[in-house]
Order: C-alpha cells, then structure tokens, then sequence
C-alpha cells in the first residue's frame, strides 16, 4: 500500500512551523519513506509570544488561541500546496500541535492547533490530539516518534532528538524512550539574551568557559534521577533550568557553554545507567536530529562523552536533521488511518498500545 501524507510539527523551540510531505511504502509488514518536499515558515514575533505566554491565558482566550492557530495552520498548508505544485496529491494531514499543558500524572495533556479548524481550511483529512488517548491510558504521552523510528530507521541502536527537549529513543524490544533535558529552548533563550535568535554552530558556546558550581547545580534536579518513562514539560526548561542559569551571573558564552556540557553529560548519564542495568545495549550507532545537531559544539562534546561508551553518534544529511519529527508525524497519520497502533506502551507507560489521534474530516461528503 502507499500513501502520501502531510506532517506538521511546531517544535518547543518556537522557531516556526515544519511541514513535510512525504510518500510512505508498506510491503509485507515492512515501511519504506520518501521525504517528496518540506518547508518551514518561521513564526513572527507576535505568534511566538503568542504561544510562549499561552500557559499564561484564562480558559476563553486559550481557546481562541487553539481556533487561531489551527486556522494558521491550515492557511500554511495551504500554502506549501501551492508553492509546491501538490494540489490533489495530498491523502490526509497529521498535525502535532504546539504543546501547551503536559501533565500526564494528571491524565491531562494540551496542544495549541485546532484539528477542526486545519481540516475546514485545507478541506482535506486532519489526524490532531496526537498524544491524548495514551495520556488518557496512564502514559506519559512521550516520547511519540518512537513509532517512525522503529519502523522508517531500523538500523540504528539509539535515536536522539535534539529539539526543544532532548528525547532518546533506544531500538530494542520492549522499545525504549524517554525526555533527557531541555535542549534548544534554553539554549536560545539564552542566546537571545546576547541579542542572537540562537548560538549559531554553537560559535559562542565554544568560546566560553564551564562553571562547575552552575554546571553541579544543574545536575542535581530530582528529574534527572527519575527512572523512566518519564517526560518534561516546557516549563522545567523555563521556569526552573533557566532561571537557575542565570541566577548564577555569568557572560553568556561561558552560560552556554556550562548548558552544552549539561546537556551532554545528562545524555551520556542516561545511557550509561541504561547499559549497567541491562536495559539498553552496549555500543552501537546513534542517530542525532532536531536542531540541536547542527550545533557543532554540543555534538563534538556528545561525541566524546559516547565514545567511551562505543556509541558512535551519526549526524544524516540536512534534511532528516530538520524534518525527521514532521515526517515522523505524517506516518503516526498514516498509521492512525490504517487504524493501527501508534503509540508503544512500553515507551509511554500506558496501559496498552494505542491509537492516538482524533480524525476530522475536512473535505466534503
């Protein structure tokens, strides 16, 4: 069978709006991809702020931010229809969102895009409230790109997204994954701090110099000790990392610095405890993507950290580094079409596999 679908992610670094479409190929059990095009439209300053402060909204204007933005979205595809020559080529869109509220010891996770609102403006199938029913299930509704990994890139031993939040997935059975730590967003926070929208090849990182009393702060967040499942929301990064950085008084360049190496360490801690308790597998080959990986400063720290762990750390070509969540999230759409499980419980902790995702049906009866 194959399909060609739209994914759309808004990441929690606020850089803008991914959209993929991509073919995907299913033979005997077995799934093959092609990315066909992709695009990201950047959010302007309004809608960043927008979104950033949305937490901050009463429940009637929160609700018209979810209306507005999934019109936005919708309008974007829209857009990346006609500047890419797609017209009647497109089967369904899957839609992440912009995570909001993520407190599944609560059952309760929100994300900003209103499917009803993308299927009415693009007049096409929309797959949106992703992560909801695995939430609803007792899991932590995270990491959801494990799904795509197990079966679009098989041949690595460990995936590792750095975006907003770093997440690591370990390609095993039972399949493993969980959120490290905050990632890009606290590391263009703080660039913007020295009027840069973010740390470009992480130039100003490598130029500064690590403060260990920060960097042992850091370290010691009860999180960290947490075994998994477990899963961050967006405020652990801004409410309680970044402040802690920059309570600490220190030039930008030696802040992230400190954060690089942070981050780094955390990652290698993570798979070192997973590797002495028998849970993950020895050595192998991981694949890095988000935006995080074409910070050159933070991926050589990475890599010497694996390296005595035999990991070798993979970074593909540009486009997987940029699209691989967007595409990841057009085949959880396929998948939920198909009606089949998208969502591995022993990822998330829920109570069983599941099929996540509400399907509005934009396009006339």
């Amino acid at each position: 069978m194959n399909y060609k679908a739209i994914g759309i992610m808004s990441g929690s670094s606020l850089d803008g709006l991914d959209i993929v479409f991509a073919g995907f190929q299913e033979q005997g059990g077995k799934w093959s991809y092609e990315i066909l095009e992709s695009a990201c439209y950047p959010f302007d300053e309004n809608l960043k702020i927008q979104l950033r402060d949305a937490v901050l909204l009463n429940a009637l204007d929160y609700q018209l931010l979810h209306t507005s933005f999934g019109h936005y979205i919708g309008d974007k595809v829209n857009q990346f229809i006609k500047e890419k020559n797609l017209e009647y080529q497109v089967a369904l869109i899957a839609s992440h969102g912009h995570t909001t509220f993520h407190h599944p010891e609560k059952k309760m996770t929100a994300q900003l895009g209103d499917g009803a609102a993308i299927a009415a403006t693009t007049q096409l199938p929309v797959v949106s409230d992703l992560r909801a029913m695995d939430v609803a299930l007792g899991g932590q509704g995270a990491p959801i790109v494990t799904i795509g990994e197990k079966y679009l890139l098989n041949e690595y031993e460990y995936f590792l997204n750095l975006g907003g939040i770093a997440n690591i997935s370990v390609n095993q059975s039972p399949y493993i994954a969980f959120d490290i730590c905050p990632a890009n967003r606290v590391l263009n926070m703080l660039a913007q701090d020295a009027g840069k929208e973010y740390d470009e090849g992480g130039k100003m990182a490598a130029s500064g110099n690590l403060h260990q009393d920060l960097l042992d702060r850091l370290n010691g967040f009860e999180y960290y000790k947490k075994p998994f499942p477990k899963s961050l929301a967006n405020d652990f990064g801004t409410a309680l990392i970044y402040p802690a950085i920059v309570g600490a008084n220190i030039p930008v360049a030696d802040a992230l610095h400190t954060y690089c190496e942070h981050i780094a360490q955390q990652i290698a801690a993570s798979i070192d405890t997973g590797i002495k308790e028998s849970s993950f597998k020895a050595g192998g080959k991981l694949l890095a993507t988000g935006g995080g990986a074409f910070n050159s400063f933070l991926i050589e720290k990475l890599k010497e950290k694996l390296k005595l762990l035999q990991i070798e750390v993979v970074v593909p070509e540009a486009g997987l580094v940029n699209y691989k969540e967007a595409l990841i999230m057009a085949f959880i759409g396929v998948l939920r079409w198909r009606q089949e499980h998208n969502v591995l419980s022993s990822v998330t902790g829920a109570s069983r596999d599941n099929i996540g995702g509400a399907l509005w049906m934009g396009q006339p009866a």
